[in-house]
């Protein structure tokens, strides 16, 4: 089937969790295999004792680009060395053995959690799937399976209208989407230049794009950048921030964000990764916002 295939040799990695935590939504499960699209390639992932085996359909010289996606080469034992110990931190890393962060595209990134604003992760998942049928460059699938494509790149989408846009239920997120899209292939805004900067300037560079606030941000320094002490708050993240280190009193918003930012540290992000997912699986809500 494959034109390409790779063992990849890594311990302590679940690609079900990591793929389905709410961190990129356009994997889909084939059994106990994953496929997707990373870059301009349809990519098929599988779980093995010994690693994790990934087929594509071109011919590949260099893995690179998929190492870097999956971080496999991440010492995830010294990440949750890292975590404060306590009880609820304990139990999100015995809940999500495994778990990893991705390092995804910081365009596709950026436009998938704008769109993901006020939706379910299944809604955002339609939305990004008509978007990329419509709008994104064929790339090449085994015979037999659906067609797929990759995600339309910022001066793609800067050539549509914002109806074309909405006819892809993206509601209120278009024109934000849009504008986006039309800064950065204009060369007014530089999604590479964020890799460089101090973690504190990239996300406030970030917040200069419109729709783009301190959550949203942070997400994409967390998933794209490798900004591990982002640490998005969202509702879910308030919710077992609550429930879990202050559950005799109602935390004020400020002293949440405050408690997230001092207390799990430089991978505070990979420590938010849990605790979300740990969540989600436990109560399973169907929204990342």
């Amino acid at each position: 089937m494959a034109t390409s295939e790779l063992i990849l040799s890594v311990r302590d990695y679940d690609l079900s969790a990591t793929l389905d935590s709410g961190q990129a939504f356009r994997w889909h499960r084939q059994g106990a295999a994953w496929s997707g699209v990373i870059g301009q390639r349809w990519v098929r992932l599988e779980p093995l004792p010994e690693g994790i085996r990934a087929q594509t359909m071109v011919p590949v010289a260099d893995w690179t680009w998929l190492t870097d996606y999956l971080q496999s080469q991440v010492d995830l034992a010294a990440i949750l060395e890292s975590f404060p110990v306590d009880p609820p931190m304990q139990a999100a890393v015995a809940a999500c053995p495994g778990l990893r962060l991705l390092r995804q595209d910081p365009w596709e990134c950026l436009a998938s959690f704008m769109l993901s604003s006020t939706k379910q992760i299944v809604q955002i998942r339609q939305i990004i799937s008509l978007l990329c049928e419509r709008h994104g460059e064929a790339v090449t699938t085994p015979a037999g399976l659906a067609p797929a494509r990759a995600f339309p790149t910022p001066e793609r989408i800067a050539r549509l209208s914002e109806a074309e846009l909405r006819d892809c239920k993206m509601g209120f997120r278009a024109p934000n989407v849009l504008a986006a899209a039309r800064r950065i292939a204009s060369g007014e805004f530089h999604l590479e230049r964020i890799r460089a900067l101090p973690h504190a300037t990239a996300r406030a560079e970030l917040m200069r794009l419109r729709g783009v606030g301190g959550k949203i941000a942070d997400c994409v320094l967390l998933f794209a950048y490798g900004f591990n002490a982002a640490f998005p708050v969202d509702v879910w993240i308030k919710k077992a921030l609550q429930e879990l280190y202050f559950p005799r009193r109602r935390a004020p918003e400020k002293r949440l964000q405050y408690f997230a930012a001092t207390h799990f540290g430089e991978h505070g992000g990979y420590a938010q990764q849990y605790l979300f997912h740990y969540m989600r699986t436990r109560k399973r809500p169907n929204s990342r916002d």
